[in-house]
């Protein structure tokens, strides 16, 4: 199924419990309530559908009043894949449906993002999921393992994401650390997923991989269970996301301007 031909659906993961930003699908910015901000935009890019999977009745409840389509799921799952997994059961998706995963705090994601995303793994049948990177072009977001890493082979396929820099540079080690970035430029993740229905619905069984625990990064148990991850290169970084009350504030103030 290619995504142009039939559309693809976005899925939005909400969870109200948050350790850094409480009820955080809730906050409000610019009179509205992030997650519906993040719904808005979605429905800019060409997704035939956008449905919030959502683990309290509030979160449904703020989408309704909204008109944003909303699906309440189990509060005890243990991840967003989990969540993914059940609302594509509930919405009777078909095994060959795009999803498109993108994350409840994202509220100035680009709706041209997305399209991307789903069009990257339609064009790509070899492909289980698909994903998106941009180059990175500051020497601090390289070394920070807060910041994801990528590298990728000839086609686009991911080999390997990391929270350590790679690829490593190694002639450009010295005095235990890096002086300036490799060239060409290493690629930062962005964390935004398609599947196929069928994929979403399989992934939760698979076993967690070391890789996976060892670096905290779940899409790396897709790879070690040798499913394939294609990756749409992007021109440019995006917005800011929402982890915190300063990220909060950020987007309040970019937003209002």
């Amino acid at each position: 199924m290619a995504a142009n031909d039939h559309g693809f659906v976005v899925l939005i993961p909400a969870r109200l419990a948050s350790t850094r930003l409480p009820d955080k699908p809730l906050a409000d910015i610019a009179g509205l309530p992030m997650v519906v901000r993040v719904a808005q935009r979605a429905a800019a890019s060409g997704a035939t559908r956008v449905v919030v999977a959502a683990d309290d009745e509030r979160i449904t409840a703020a989408c309704a009043a909204r008109g944003v389509e909303a699906l309440l799921t189990r509060q005890d799952h243990p991840s967003g894949s989990d969540r993914l997994a059940e609302a594509c059961e509930k919405l009777g998706l078909p095994d060959d449906t795009i999803v498109v995963n993108v994350q409840g705090d994202e509220p100035l994601i680009d709706a041209g993002l997305i399209d991307a995303v789903a069009q990257t793994l339609a064009q790509r049948p070899d492909g289980d999921m698909s994903t998106a990177v941009h180059a990175i072009d500051n020497l601090a977001e390289f070394l920070n393992p807060n910041v994801v890493k990528a590298a990728l082979d000839a086609r686009g396929t991911a080999l390997y994401f990391s929270r350590a820099p790679i690829p490593w540079w190694r002639d450009g080690w010295r005095d235990g650390t890096f002086k300036e970035l490799p060239s060409p430029a290493p690629w930062r993740h962005i964390g935004i997923y398609g599947y196929r229905a069928g994929f979403v619905k399989q992934f939760p069984k698979l076993a967690p991989a070391p890789i996976e625990t060892s670096e905290a990064l779940e899409q790396l148990r897709a790879l070690w269970h040798g499913h394939r991850i294609v990756v749409h290169v992007s021109d440019h970084a995006p917005g800011p996301g929402v982890d915190t009350p300063e990220d909060l504030e950020r987007v309040r103030r970019l937003l209002a301007g």
